[in-house]
């Protein structure tokens, strides 16, 4: 999902190594058990499945995110029925982004501000405050990209 991707096309753009500024790589699946206790168990047999990654993964059911959104950021946010409605709602348009087991591409805004650098708050979060913390890590890990305002 999301950052390891539109992060791994900046890096090339701006001539980093791909992995470079790469925080974390993001999983995401969507179950409708949501028990921490069956998220767990998920994240756990996939730490024994990437063990031998040298990255950090970050595995999460987007069925559970409203639960721990608002102790997490202080918002609420709806239940999420999909993993295509978790990515529809990213902060910011150009890294609404994933790619399924199947190699399929998820682009809902498209690829084109995403390869041009263009950072568009989106309608579908209504979080300014994120977004701009959002926007000024990315800008301070590759300073070309530019704020378009909605």
């Amino acid at each position: 999902m999301a950052g390891s991707l539109f992060g791994t096309v900046w890096n090339v753009q701006s001539s980093n190594d791909p992995a470079a500024h790469i925080k974390d790589y993001d999983l995401f699946y969507w179950d409708a058990d949501l028990s921490y206790e069956a998220e767990d168990a998920v994240i756990r047999r996939a730490a024994l499945l990437f063990a031998d990654l040298s990255a950090p993964i970050e595995l999460r059911n987007q069925a559970r995110v409203h639960l721990w959104f608002n102790p997490k950021h202080g918002l609420n946010r709806p239940p999420i029925r999909s993993v295509q409605e978790g990515i529809d709602q990213f902060l910011i348009e150009c890294t609404c982004l994933g790619i399924d087991a199947q190699g399929n591409v998820y682009a809902p805004y498209g690829l084109d501000d995403m390869a041009a650098g263009l950072l568009k708050r989106n309608a579908l979060n209504h979080s300014p405050g994120l977004y701009a913390a959002k926007a000024e890590s990315y800008r301070a890990r590759w300073p070309w990209l530019r704020d378009v305002p909605v």
